[in-house]
C-alpha cells in the first residue's frame, strides 16, 4: 500500500505538469492530476505518526 501512495503522488505530480506545460491548457487533465497528488499525499500523511502522540507517551512512561 505504500507504494500506491507514492505512485499516485508521481503520477499526479506527472499529470499536472503535462497539463500545465502544453500550449491549450485542458483544465479538467490539470484537476485530475492535482487530485491525484493529493490524495497520494494525504494517505501517505495518514501513516506519518503525530510528534504530540509521541511525547505523551514518553513522558506517560518516566
Amino acid at each position: 500500500m505504500k507504494y500506491l501512495n507514492y505512485f499516485l503522488i508521481v503520477i499526479g505530480a506527472t499529470i499536472a505538469l503535462y497539463a500545465n506545460g502544453i500550449k491549450e491548457q485542458n483544465q479538467y487533465i490539470l484537476i485530475a492530476g492535482i487530485v491525484l497528488l493529493m490524495v497520494g499525499i494525504y494517505r501517505l500523511s495518514r501513516t506519518i505518526p503525530s510528534k504530540i502522540d509521541n511525547d505523551n507517551e514518553l513522558n506517560a512512561d518516566e
